[in-house]
């Protein structure tokens, strides 16, 4: 967006020419931005800012006495951070942070980086000692900038207070345009107090960005290069969608769902895009990868025409890149990133745009060509495979299997709720046996696998979504990470519900350890276990906490916990030996992949494990 537009557009802006101290500014820019819920934790140097929040809601308040613009307060500043992510998840607008400086910014480096790995859009305003302290090592300074900017997408430090409005408009538009990602405002305390001219329009000069982002937009599909795709496809057999976050965050789950349907091609979708095809389609084969379904790796293998859209080959899904479909004679790669094409794998086709915009006008060159083709022998093969190699587990253990618990509250939530989760074996068992009808019902922490994500992430979801029910499946080593925010959820009285999966220990480096080190349990077997999880969720206002011990209790207390109308809180005891399958090991290709005792699978060759150098 140029200057002369953005001034146009709002040259008639009720306060422009008005006097507004720094910290006003940021607000009313905010409330230009839409913003209508903040999360954060104060501190001396923020503390003008938050003032001004509290003036701001004050002024405008709603008729039921509600504010347009109500600050959450965490447990802590990561808490924040996660809060502001699961709201921008969810619901696609800009997430927004407010933190003082020194540990108040430091502590939401971790969120930071995990947006900025994961593609979401944040806003974080972080209080700064004022311009004359700063490098003086003064009372909570810490270099924010230094900091920041090898983690966040883009990073602003303040220091003309005339640049501030440009400034914060131009966060929000870097934050949500092109390839979405969190950016920081530093902001001394004298900037905050100092009086200036409000103009109600502005961003900041910058051409660079701006002519990337106009490069991508401007790089529309020709005919030839749809030409190209289309004989592709006339030339396949075995055509697979490989989807991945990049059509969540471009919103265009709904674009690609259309082309798939047109022409009978078959979905997979990485961790981060779960949603983005229906999993209950005929053709849908859910989640690929290290933990993928069976039968999506297999599929991978099989195609022999793979189209990756919003996906990046990474290394949880293309362990041995020049392995990984193996029988592809093509592949074409959509992204809005240049960065991404040939980055992992060498691809025959692509094209970087807009992404809803370039899979719609694929399928109108399609339609306007009538382009025909039935792949009936190929819709077989699909059903074959999600048949023969679907998930299974061991369903006469006397003990509570974690894949029968999430069946369970599948069945009451049918593919429509919200799903967080922290990170380790539950992340990826609540990946694979929930269903998502729907994209932006899945949040997790994907690249940077952060311990402590969910409990916060949920948080922030049910404020974007209060029409949602909201379930944060949890570990016990996860929550334990942020798991000051159950008071949180009883503060704001949100009906999100927790349930923590309980093994006693740190599950998916147990099996890791299993399968790579010999069974010597360094640091991770019961290294916590003596906190009473149920007691700690009373403590913090859960009306409803229960511990699910006995396999014949699951199905009534889940009905109860899924059916209770307030915050609810279930630990469930789980057998401690049960793992994540299928497993691909790291560096690996799909045809060693690891299926345990009750998935079956095809015969593979002997291939040496990975060593210890490749965990993780």
């Amino acid at each position: 967006m140029s200057d002369q537009a953005n001034t146009a557009a709002v040259s008639d802006h009720p306060l422009a020419g008005r006097p507004l101290s720094g910290a006003d500014t940021v607000v009313q820019v905010m409330a230009d931005e839409g913003v209508d819920t903040i999360f954060g934790y104060s501190g001396g140097a923020i503390l003008p800012i938050y003032d001004a929040v509290f003036r701001y809601n004050d002024r405008h308040k709603r008729g039921d006495g509600s504010s347009p613009m109500p600050l959450i307060v965490p447990a802590n500043e990561q808490g924040a951070g996660f809060m502001a992510a699961g709201y921008a998840r969810a619901s696609g607008k800009v997430g927004v942070v407010m933190v003082t400086s020194g540990p108040g910014a430091t502590n939401t480096v971790t969120p930071v980086r995990d947006s900025m790995a994961d593609s979401v859009p944040l806003v974080v305003i972080c209080g700064q000692v004022p311009l004359a302290a700063i490098g003086t090592d003064a009372f909570q300074e810490a270099p924010v900038s230094a900091i920041m900017g090898a983690v966040a997408k883009h990073i602003f430090l303040v220091t003309d207070a005339e640049q501030l409005e440009a400034t914060v408009r131009s966060a929000f538009e870097l934050a949500r345009t092109g390839r979405p990602g969190p950016v920081v405002v530093d902001i001394p305390k004298d900037i905050q107090n100092q009086e200036v001219a409000f103009k109600g329009h502005g961003v900041l000069p910058l051409h660079g960005y701006r002519r990337r982002l106009a490069k991508v937009q401007e790089n529309i599909l020709s005919d030839d290069a749809c030409e190209r795709f289309f004989t592709m496809l006339s030339e396949s057999e075995r055509p697979l969608i490989y989807a991945g976050g990049g059509v969540i965050n471009a919103n265009a789950a709904k674009a690609m769902r259309r082309l798939a349907n047109e022409y009978g091609i078959p979905v997979t979708t990485t961790l981060m895009a779960l949603g983005a095809s229906d999993t209950t389609h005929p053709l849908a084969l859910h989640m690929l990868g290290m933990h993928g379904i069976a039968s999506a790796n297999y599929a991978v293998e099989d195609c022999d025409f793979l189209i990756a859209i919003g996906a990046r080959f990474d290394d949880r899904v293309a362990g041995n890149p020049g392995q990984f479909a193996p029988n592809a004679k093509n592949i074409a790669h959509f992204d809005v990133d240049f960065a991404e094409i040939g980055k992992v794998k060498r691809v025959n086709w692509h094209h970087v745009g807009m992404l809803e915009r370039d899979l719609t006008d694929m399928l109108a060159y399609g339609r306007r060509i009538g382009f025909e083709k039935t792949f009936s022998e190929w819709h077989k093969e699909i059903a074959e495979l999600k048949s023969e190699y679907a998930l299974n587990y061991d369903r006469e253990s006397e003990l509570i299997q974690p894949y029968a618990v999430i069946e369970e509250i599948n069945r009451h939530s049918k593919g429509e709720a919200i799903i967080s989760t922290g990170v380790g074996q539950h992340q990826m068992w609540a990946a694979q046996y929930f269903d998502f009808r729907e994209p932006r019902l899945w949040l997790t922490s994907g690249s940077m696998g952060t311990m402590g994500f969910g409990l916060p992430a949920a948080i922030g979801a049910q404020f974007a979504r209060p029409d949602r029910t909201v379930i944060d499946i949890d570990g016990d080593g996860s929550i334990r990470m942020n798991i000051g925010e159950l008071e949180t959820a009883t503060t704001y009285k949100l009906p999100v519900k927790v349930i923590v999966l309980n093994n006693f220990g740190d599950g998916m480096v147990r099996q890791w350890q299993k399968l790579y080190f010999g069974g010597r349990m360094s640091g991770s077997d019961k290294s916590l276990h003596n906190k009473d999880f149920v007691k700690a969720a009373e403590a913090d206002g859960f009306k409803f906490a229960k511990r699910l011990e006995h396999k014949t209790d699951l199905k009534k207390i889940i009905k109860e916990f899924m059916q209770f109308k307030g915050p609810a809180f279930l630990e469930v005891i789980i057998d401690r030996d049960a793992g994540v399958y299928p497993m691909v090991g790291p560096g690996l290709s799909y045809d060693s992949m690891i299926t345990g005792d009750y998935i079956k699978s095809r015969e593979k060759p002997d291939e040496e494990a990975p060593g210890p150098s490749e965990m993780f």
